[in-house]
């Protein structure tokens, strides 16, 4: 995800065929991003309420028939308020947890919309899951999980194999007794006042799969408990009890690339050292113990940016940890070794590794996982975000690492995947999360670091000025969930768009030099973009320099 090196750039683009309000919407953004950051270097912020965790507490509540008399009411009205929000599973789950089925989607719709957004090799557990998600709020509903892989631990990383035997355990109930390994598998995730691996979701499955086992009930309650203490101030409960390293390497990454005080960026990577995992990892939060792809890849990226020299030791055990779960395939998975390798990921790892000067010959064989992964259409499987332009991003920055050593592959599969961006810019400059989705300002940010890219900045300077009207006043940016958890349930950290967002910036500002400013050898570097190519860009002249609009383009 970082910036590009100075020899990978391409023809600078005047400021003048930009917005005149970038520069002081950057600077603005800027300093809310670094106002985020703690005095021990992490960046935080706060799960927002979901649906589903809400609806599944409240069932369970009820189920247990006593207490937390206020939590339930003020859980009751979240409901009432977003049932009819979002999409056809939220609206199924609110109807169902507020027994109001009639008139609603069926628990068959929200199946069939959901098997279709997630990975081939989850498809089978995710049905299944479905099912179970119903189950649990009393409904009888035409899921089956039909096959028995859907509950097979054998390959699945810890999470996943915990979260599977709950489904097992909640589709058995009534028709024979929860395994007696099971039921210890389950509550051994149980201790009071902590949430395993900081996951909500799989905490509350966990009590429902164990609330009709014999003997557990102090288990459930105490359970109960704990999940209440999350409760948000609007009376829902979130997918997970925090993000905050995700955030906290995200946020990082995106600073960096603004030129922030180098004090701030030092705090942040002081705060990374020291929840590095002892196998050299990361994770999502410094409450779990499994260690991810994504936060790893992204804090490897980070350091090595702020400083490889300082920051030696770290970089070596995290980019050890990430060979370490090489998929015989090329690719590499979200987690543990011998899950299923992801495009996603597999772009991480490469943009992680590229700045390593080591592991060649794994950078290819990734590069030619990613090639063969592509679809026909420039896109790739759904990740763990809500948007194609994810994954897209990240493909597109792995393959101009390497863009002149690499086969004849992996260049058809770059200019695929800017060809696809470029034919889907929405008439207001920005992006949707898919096909004929409304623009979102994450998405737009993911597309703008691809066109930051390209030879023409028309399509640029519409993407920014889209992303511009989605700005607050205090310099954060407005935008729908975007990440998936578990796969393909969106939840919502608004932190992350504000960091995406300014890392796009960055990206766009390392092409944009100052009017009047020339570089060396580049008098005509637009020579090759037509008048009418710029013709819906209206020129603009930068805003006068002041100490509320200084000075931010970086002369390439």
């Amino acid at each position: 995800m970082r910036l590009p090196a100075a020899e990978q750039l391409s023809p600078a683009w005047p400021s003048s065929y930009f917005p005149a309000a970038l520069p002081a919407g950057r600077s603005r953004l800027l300093a809310y991003v670094l106002n985020r950051v703690g005095a021990d270097g992490a960046v935080r912020d706060t799960c927002r309420s979901r649906v589903l965790e809400s609806a599944l507490a409240l069932a369970l509540l009820d189920r247990r028939g006593s207490g937390h008399v206020g939590a339930r009411d003020r859980m009751v009205r979240y409901l009432e308020r977003h049932r009819g929000s979002g999409g056809l599973m939220d609206a199924a789950v609110a109807a169902a947890a507020l027994g109001r089925g009639t008139g609603h989607p069926s628990p068959q719709q929200a199946l069939e919309g959901i098997v279709s957004r997630v990975p081939d090799f989850a498809r089978t557990r995710k049905r299944a899951l479905v099912h179970a998600i119903f189950t649990m709020l009393g409904v009888d509903n035409a899921g089956d999980d039909g096959d028995s892989r859907a509950v097979d631990t054998g390959t699945l990383h810890p999470w996943a194999a915990v979260q599977a035997v709950a489904v097992k355990a909640i589709l058995a109930t009534g028709e024979a007794p929860v395994d007696r390994d099971d039921v210890t598998l389950l509550v051994s995730t149980q201790c009071p006042g902590t949430v395993w691996e900081g996951n909500l979701f799989i905490h509350l499955s966990v009590l429902h799969a164990l609330a009709d086992v014999a003997g557990m009930e102090s288990v459930v309650d105490d359970g109960l408990r704990t999940a209440f203490t999350h409760q948000r101030e609007d009376g829902g409960l979130p997918f997970v009890t925090d993000t905050d390293t995700w955030c906290t390497v995200i946020a990082g990454l995106a600073l960096c690339s603004a030129d922030a005080p180098r004090e701030v960026l030092h705090r942040i990577a002081g705060h990374l050292v020291r929840v590095q995992h002892a196998n050299g990892g990361w994770s999502y939060t410094d409450r779990a113990q499994l260690s991810d792809t994504d936060c790893t890849t992204v804090a490897v990226e980070f350091l090595h940016q702020l400083d490889a020299d300082v920051y030696r030791a770290p970089i070596r055990r995290a980019v050890d940890a990430l060979i370490a779960v090489r998929g015989a395939d090329g690719g590499f998975p979200t987690y543990g070794s011998g899950t299923p390798s992801e495009p996603c990921m597999t772009a991480a790892v490469i943009n992680a590794l590229s700045a390593q000067g080591r592991h060649h010959h794994v950078i290819q064989a990734a590069l030619r996982f990613l090639a063969d992964r592509q679809m026909p259409d420039g896109s790739f499987p759904p990740g763990w975000s809500g948007s194609r332009l994810h994954t897209l991003f990240r493909a597109y920055l792995a393959t101009r690492s390497h863009h002149r050593q690499s086969p004849p592959a992996v260049h058809d599969m770059s200019s695929r995947i800017a060809g696809l961006v470029r034919t889907t810019q929405n008439a207001d400059g920005g992006f949707g999360q898919q096909n004929d989705a409304p623009s979102d300002a994450i998405s737009t940010a993911y597309a703008l670091i691809i066109l930051a890219g390209q030879p023409d900045p028309a399509p640029a300077a519409r993407a920014a000025r889209h992303l511009l009207t989605q700005q607050r006043s205090d310099g954060g940016i407005v935008s729908v969930p975007d990440m998936l958890g578990p796969r393909p349930f969106p939840y919502h950290v608004p932190l992350l768009t504000d960091a995406f967002a300014l890392l796009a910036l960055g990206h766009l500002t390392r092409r944009i030099r100052p009017s009047g400013v020339l570089v060396p050898g580049r008098r005509h570097l637009l020579r090759s973009t037509s008048r009418t190519q710029l013709a819906d860009v209206p020129a603009h002249r930068p805003d006068p320099v002041s100490p509320s609009n200084p000075p931010q383009w970086r002369t390439p």
